[in-house]
């Protein structure tokens, strides 16, 4: 099977993509998960965090917090009063990770979420780096990886260090596959056969990780539609019908089943 992934984000490279954020309503998404590193600059509003081994966080405007790949947290976006909340996200690439952070050893490797705070670091800096050089058309390929690499580097310079060589576990790999094509008609016997497995070996698999086929299919749904939700204008019939809804309503009332919010209320305060 050859699918080539989709991206909604507003500049891309080969490894590194930025979507912008916004939301206008309090809303808290349970069980995210974060299959590569994704780096987020709140501009507006605060960012909270409930993680299963660390417990509560709270980005503050200005802020970056960092989400290392196979991270599975509660988050809420925080809109301040009137205005909506805003943010930027980076996502990064394993290979542009492990080329910052290959020999540092896994003991000192974060694999928790990480807090950059404006206040000690101004992590804007790094941002305009990003945005920079992704918008300049004019750099060959080869010089914009090398610049990419520098909020890396930065990063590592002020003592921030991220995972590498990550397990590719069950989750992840599933979810990969199904983000290839999100509007396919998944079953769990095409899964299975697509990584030379019976359906009852491949359900062992994914049990260890506490979360079955059907399970991780709909909330990678659920999760792209979110985030097509905070970070375009796309109707949503359109996303619901992209992310592999048959209907929009039923997509409407997973949504609100899973998050406790509908999905306009994501862009309006009205709700």
């Amino acid at each position: 099977m050859n699918r080539e992934p989709k991206t909604e984000a507003l500049e891309v490279s080969h490894q590194v993509s930025i979507y912008p954020i916004t939301q206008a309503t309090t809303a808290t998404f349970t069980e995210l998960y974060f299959r590569l590193t994704f780096l987020f600059f709140i501009q507006r509003g605060s960012k909270y965090v409930l993680h299963p081994t660390q417990g509560e966080m709270l980005g503050e405007e200005g802020d970056l917090m960092i989400f290392p790949p196979g991270a599975l947290v509660t988050m809420e976006n925080r809109p301040v009063m009137n205005e909506t909340y805003r943010a930027l996200g980076v996502c990064f690439s394993h290979d542009l990770v492990d080329g910052v952070f290959s020999d540092v050893p896994k003991t000192q490797a974060e694999r928790g979420v990480q807090i950059v705070r404006a206040s000690e670091h101004n992590p804007s800096d790094i941002l305009s780096l990003i945005t920079d050089t992704l918008k300049n058309a004019s750099l060959p390929e080869i010089i914009k990886q090398h610049r990419l690499l520098e909020p890396l580097l930065w990063l590592r310079a002020q003592g921030f260090n991220l995972p590498t060589q990550v397990e590719d576990d069950p989750i992840s790999q599933v979810r990969r596959l199904i983000e290839t094509d999100l509007s396919h008609p998944w079953m769990a016997a095409e899964i299975a056969n697509h990584f030379a497995m019976s359906e009852a070996t491949m359900r062992r698999w994914l049990s260890k990780t506490g979360q079955g086929f059907a399970k991780i299919l709909l909330h990678t749904r659920l999760e792209r539609g979110l985030s097509l939700l905070q970070t375009t204008d796309s109707q949503i019939s359109a996303i619901a019908m992209d992310c592999g809804f048959k209907t929009p309503s039923h997509f409407s009332d997973a949504f609100q089943n899973r998050f406790g919010i509908r999905p306009k209320d994501i862009r309006s305060a009205k709700g």
